[in-house]
């Protein structure tokens, strides 16, 4: 017949109390010293009799070594908790501060639009006004600015222009004054070859060639066929018109 199962409470009588203390402290030492063994663990126990007496079992050879390393490792732990409950505390702190911002921003540009204005007094209003008023000012200061630096923009390149304009006409009027002596040395050119003397054939009514000088600014002498030739005074120049050419 198996045991019962052990109701887990005090026991009231003392001595029963001891016997189970002893019995069952022999075999927590033997299950951490099996612990131990089978799985290379390292395993501190410490147990603390009604007394007050110490029994301990160590794995070690040092049981501070054990302690030491347990000490280190909870620290380590506590403090990466504590970090992170902190770190936790002030983000959801900053989180809410950024929120109510959010809002006090979100209903003073609902205002400014002219939005929810029923909730506020009149000072509120009042000072709503002012701050319009005032932003009024600066807008239309800037504007004036604006305007003032574009229209000195314009008169710089206005300017520049008219320089470049100088610039050009001064340009044309050297190079036309540097192609006039070439044109009038042309023109002189064509004057001359148009007075120079040409060489003219005539023929008289016996076949006979006479040549002569004809220049275009002196008048010609027509002698008729048959009639008698004789040099014209003209200018020094003997002139013959042949009879075929009067016929033509």
């Amino acid at each position: 017949m198996g045991r019962g199962r052990v109701q887990l409470k005090r026991i009231e009588n003392k001595v029963n109390r001891q016997v189970t203390f002893s019995k069952r402290r022999s075999g927590l030492l033997k299950k951490a010293h099996e612990i131990s063994v089978l799985c290379d663990a390292e395993v501190a126990l410490i147990v603390f009799s009604t007394k007050g007496k110490l029994y301990e079992y160590s794995s070690d050879t040092s049981m501070e070594n054990i302690l030491e390393r347990y000490q280190r490792y909870s620290y380590a732990e506590r403090a990466i908790m504590e970090t992170d409950s902190e770190s936790q505390e002030n983000w959801y702190g900053e989180y809410q501060d950024l929120k109510a911002k959010i809002e006090a921003l979100q209903k003073c540009q609902r205002h400014l639009t002219g939005e929810q204005l029923d909730k506020l007094t009149l000072k509120e209003l009042q000072q709503l006004e002012q701050q319009l008023d005032t932003a009024l000012k600066k807008i239309r200061s800037r504007k004036n600015n604006t305007l003032f630096e574009t229209i000195a923009e314009l008169e710089r390149k206005k300017k520049t222009l008219q320089t470049q304009n100088s610039d050009l006409e001064r340009k044309l009027d050297e190079k036309s004054h540097a192609e006039a002596p070439t044109q009038h040395n042309e023109t002189e050119h064509h004057i001359e070859a148009q007075r120079s003397p040409l060489a003219i054939l005539s023929l008289s009514g016996n076949s006979s060639i006479s040549i002569g000088t004809y220049q275009a600014a002196e008048p010609v002498v027509v002698v008729e066929e048959g009639e008698q030739q004789f040099p014209a005074q003209t200018s020094g120049v003997n002139v013959v018109i042949p009879p075929w050419m009067l016929r033509l």
